[in-house]
């Protein structure tokens, strides 16, 4: 079968786009000759522009008209030989059978979150790994990845705002389930022990939308930036402190040490795919992946000092 156009779909969000990018990075691989596109949503731009993984962006956001119908001739205007649905979501299904293609590949029924998008497979596949990395990796082998490799293409970011000139330790305290978060007040007692134990200041970093929570934690400095100036603070750092949430992979994706805080979300599945991270999770966590509210009691278990003699062994 000649391979000229690979469709990706993989709308967001960060740390699952990233999940995503060494399955397609096989698919490069084996197919060298074909060109790769991936629809995404327009908020995760700055993570694929300029990384070399994408020969082709076609962004959709459903609640723009025009975004959509823009899409849609995209994804029409010329066949592709097949497509990988990575979310598992109706949508995007929808996304994968829209195109120009008679053949899309993505998760069994039984392993995506709505049922209705293993439906509209062709080529269902039933993956065995415990990891996401590795069950998007057994996606692209079932496409015709034979030789599987572990790349994170992304682009160096983008300078913004002002950060150390020295050592320092990046955190992004949100996430997009506020039970997966760490207490903002144990920021405060970490950065104080991070600046006068190890000279290293703890950089918080964040959207607009946090900047007047972030700069509430005493001794700690601020850093608000697009994804972009994420990528480029996470390459400055020393080492990454997070959540489950994006910013946390982006470090793992980078190789930079860090540590990672979990609760009701499992590490094995969900976990920063790379050596250079310690997984901090209080025993007895109950693994829940529901969207909770408020901070898992998990989340509150882990103290301070027990983060700061982590990070200690990766600085």
């Amino acid at each position: 079968m000649e391979v000229s156009r690979i469709l990706i779909v993989r709308l967001g969000a960060m740390g699952d786009i990233l999940h995503a990018m060494p399955a397609v990075a096989s698919l490069k691989a084996a197919f060298p000759q074909a060109s790769i596109a991936w629809a995404v949503h327009p908020k995760w731009r700055d993570l694929l522009e300029g990384g070399g993984l994408a020969d082709e962006i076609i962004f959709v956001d459903r609640r723009s008209y025009s975004s959509v119908r823009a899409a849609a001739s995209a994804l029409r205007r010329e066949p592709f030989a097949f497509a990988v649905d990575l979310q598992g979501l109706t949508q995007s299904a929808l996304i994968a059978t829209l195109a120009r293609t008679r053949r899309v590949y993505g998760f069994r029924v039984t392993q995506v979150r709505e049922k209705a998008a293993s439906l509209l497979y062709s080529d269902p596949v039933e993956t065995h790994s415990t990891h996401v990395v590795d069950m998007n990796l057994e996606i692209a082998a079932a496409a015709g990845a034979s030789n599987l490799v572990i790349e994170f293409p992304l682009p160096p970011g983008r300078a913004e705002g002002t950060l150390p000139s020295g050592p320092f330790v990046l955190a992004s305290p949100f996430a997009g389930w506020t039970s997966k978060q760490w207490p903002l007040e144990n920021y405060a007692v970490l950065a104080r022990r991070l600046r006068h134990e190890l000279g290293a200041p703890l950089v918080l970093n964040g959207a607009p939308p946090h900047e007047a929570a972030l700069r509430t934690v005493s001794s700690a400095e601020v850093h608000i930036s697009s994804v972009a100036g994420l990528i480029d603070a996470t390459r400055r750092a020393a080492a990454i402190l997070g959540v489950d949430s994006g910013p946390l992979h982006l470090g793992a994706a980078l190789r930079r040490p860090g540590v990672g805080l979990f609760g009701p979300t499992d590490p094995a599945r969900n976990g920063p795919y790379s050596s250079t991270f310690t997984v901090i999770r209080a025993p007895g966590a109950q693994t829940t992946y529901n969207r909770g509210e408020e901070i898992h009691p998990s989340m509150r278990a882990i103290g301070p000092d027990q983060v700061f003699t982590a990070l200690s062994s990766r600085l």
